[in-house]
């Protein structure tokens, strides 16, 4: 009988969250926002692409490309980063702020 009961008041109180949550929760305007989501976008594929290059460089260095292989991946690399950068400047109107990460990194 006393399981039944948890069971039961455990349920409603579930029940009463859900509600609550369903009719009570005020969504940020800034959370849909395309230029906001295109921009996170953007910064996110920058970083990615400083990644990949510093990933580039350290398998050249041992060894794993030739040097003609990592000129061409570089160079695609590259291209792609000046277009990124230029659709960041193009949204933010202005020169897009260096990565957290990447600033860190050059540092140690």
């Amino acid at each position: 009988m006393e399981a039944e009961l948890s069971i039961t008041f455990a349920c409603l109180l579930l029940g009463l969250a859900a509600l609550i949550f369903v009719f009570f929760f005020n969504e940020d305007a800034a959370d849909s926002s395309p230029l906001r989501s295109r921009l996170d976008q953007l910064f996110e594929r920058r970083d990615t692409l400083y990644e990949n290059l510093r990933d580039l460089r350290f398998e050249y260095r041992t060894g794993k490309f030739s040097e003609q292989d990592f000129e061409q991946m570089k160079q695609a690399l590259e291209a792609e980063a000046v277009v990124i950068l230029a659709e960041i400047e193009q949204i933010t109107g202005s020169a897009p702020a260096r990565s957290p990460r990447i600033a860190a990194g050059k540092n140690a």
